[in-house]
């Protein structure tokens, strides 16, 4: 209610009109304090201050008499009318020089001050100094009397005369005043209030017609126009609001126009456009933005909790366009290439990011370089003692003993065998990684699968004196899988822990089902996996015994291929807990295969 101008105008109005009474009033009372105090002491003055005809020097004479009260009583009576006293306000006493006590005067002792004025204790220091001319006459408008003091002495007698009014007077003319400074309150009140109502009306009636045409042009409303009724300045503020009220509208529709622009080139865009404030407040993320991000980008969000520990926010905004900066983030396993520069140079500018999805990129180069330093490390080894051993049954030109000649061609075709090998698993990794191994899947039983594994690695276990224990449950439900890529998987699982087991090892394989998956476990007491080597073990070309491997033909891509087929399945296949030296590998299915549901 007060908030509105209206009431505003209306209020300072009548605060105007009772602060102006209210200093009238003030003034009056006061000037009317001060003029009975001024007229006091002129009366005063008049009779006491000049004393061309004698009345002074009269009233000590009186007063060296022995009995100068009454003689000083009697001359005051004379001056009665003069000294205004009328023996209701205003009255005379005549005391003690010396003790100040009452002896005589116009009214008893009772309408003395309690206490000691300042001007009756400045008469008596004037008595006892023996000074007549100290006379005690200040004044105090705040007092509720005013008083005299007049020092006489005479005689080696000593009297003050004072007088004393107690300003009722004063009082009952203020509280008149009082009474008509109200009432002429109440009526300017009253008169200004309709004034102002008046006032008001007329000068707040355009105002609220602009904020009404002002609330319409905010929701959208621009054809209708305020009419200008006027030629003052509320009539130019109307006629301006009118004009700009077209001005908006034609910047709105251009401005419009090119949001509708941007955002469909936003929307549509591969790469992902996020845009902030010169605060860090976002303003803009495009769906592709969102999905490179893998999270929601809420209004609200800050640049920080983006990209604040990829590139510092102030230092993006600090640079000169057409500078820009780049960044990569890794972001769920991706990673992204980021291109960050401000897009003003205002304050009112901030800062655009666009984020390219370079993953594959990467990761193509990765492997790229991968597969060229450990195919060239893993051929080298064969080939150099192929080359070797050619050369020199080559240089022997047939000098060598028939037996020494084959071990040098068995070890020939063995290091072929092994290129052989490897050039096997690089094919099926990489038809594997292009997706084009294609599963063939069928339901089969997951124990029987187990079993044939493992008769088919019984003889190698046997040949190491290896002890291999399977003992099957009675409950191992059908599953849905590719039975000969999964047979392969498991193949390599217990023949790396046949070859990783000193002879004499012991080779445990256990299996079991829950709801919805079946799993086996296969532990020895080999040699084991470093623990600093156990996040590495399906990386490819990874080997525990880099000798032993070689010296068994293993190329050290078995578990990256069982691990991608394992993938393929949706299942698992990882390092458990196990005590002691040795290792346990699990592997865990889907019943229901790679899509989840039976075949």
């Amino acid at each position: 209610m007060f908030r509105s101008l209206h009431m505003k105008l209306m209020l300072i109005l009548l605060l105007l009109i009772t602060s102006l009474m209210a200093v009238v009033g003030a003034f009056l009372t006061t000037s009317v304090s001060s003029f009975y105090i001024d007229s006091f002491y002129e009366q005063i003055n008049t009779v006491f201050g000049d004393d061309s005809d004698g009345y002074v020097s009269t009233l000590r004479a009186r007063a060296a008499e022995p009995d100068g009260a009454a003689g000083i009583k009697e001359m005051l009576e004379g001056r009665a009318g003069s000294l205004g006293i009328d023996y209701r306000t205003r009255n005379y006493f005549i005391l003690d020089g010396q003790s100040g006590t009452y002896i005589d005067g116009s009214a008893d002792a009772s309408e003395l001050p309690r206490e000691q004025t300042a001007n009756l204790l400045t008469a008596r220091n004037a008595v006892a100094q023996g000074d007549s001319t100290l006379v005690g006459d200040r004044s105090d408008i705040t007092a509720d009397y005013m008083d005299v003091a007049i020092p006489i002495l005479g005689g080696g007698n000593s009297y003050i005369i004072y007088i004393l009014d107690n300003k009722d007077t004063v009082t009952e003319l203020n509280s008149q005043l009082f009474l008509i400074i109200m009432q002429a309150l109440v009526i300017g009140l009253l008169i200004s209030l309709l004034l102002s109502f008046l006032l008001s009306k007329t000068m707040v009636g355009p105002i609220e017609k602009l904020t009404a045409g002002a609330e319409r042009v905010a929701a959208g409303d621009f054809d209708s126009q305020l009419p200008v009724e006027s030629s003052d300045e509320i009539g130019i503020l109307t006629g301006t609001f009118n004009e700009m009220a077209d001005v908006l509208q034609a910047t709105l529709a251009a401005v419009e126009n090119e949001r509708n622009k941007l955002d469909t080139l936003f929307l549509h865009m591969t790469d992902g456009v996020v845009a902030f404030d010169h605060d860090g407040l976002l303003i803009h993320c495009n769906p592709a933005a969102t999905e490179m991000l893998r999270r929601s980008v809420p209004e609200g969000t800050t640049y920080d909790a983006l990209f604040g520990e990829v590139y510092p926010f102030q230092e993006t905004l600090a640079l000169q366009r057409p500078n820009y900066a780049e960044a990569e983030m890794e972001v769920g396993g991706r990673t992204l290439e980021l291109f960050l520069a401000p897009f003003s140079d205002q304050a009112s500018g901030g800062v655009l990011v666009v984020l390219h999805d370079v993953t594959e990129q990467h990761r193509n180069e990765e492997r790229r370089k991968e597969f060229v330093a450990n195919v060239s490390h893993e051929l080298r080894t064969p080939l150099t003692n192929v080359r070797s051993y050619a050369e020199t049954l080559r240089d022997a030109e047939g000098s060598l003993p028939v037996e020494t000649s084959n071990s040098f061609l068995d070890i020939i075709i063995t290091e072929t065998d092994r290129m052989t090998h490897i050039v096997q698993d690089l094919l099926t990794l990489s038809r594997l990684d292009a997706g084009n191994a294609e599963l063939v899947l069928s339901r089969f039983p997951f124990g029987e699968a187990i079993e044939s594994v493992t008769r088919a690695n019984a003889l190698a276990a046997k040949q190491h004196g290896h002890t291999l224990v399977y003992s099957p449950p009675e409950d191992l439900p059908l599953i849905v899988g590719d039975r000969s890529r999964l047979e392969q998987v498991m193949m390599n699982v217990i023949g790396n822990a046949i070859k990783y087991t000193p002879d004499g090892g012991h080779i445990t394989i256990t299996a079991g089902s829950t709801e919805d998956q079946v799993w086996m476990e296969v532990c020895d007491d080999g040699i084991g996996i470093p623990e600093k080597d156990r996040d590495r073990i399906f990386d490819r070309f990874y080997r525990v015994d880099k000798a032993r491997s070689r010296e068994s033909g293993g190329t050290g891509l078995g578990l990256s291929i069982a691990k991608e087929i394992v993938n393929r399945h949706h299942g698992t296949i990882a390092l458990a807990p196990h005590e002691g030296p040795g290792t346990t590998i699990r592997l865990t299915l889907p019943i229901g295969g790679p899509s989840g549901t039976a075949a």
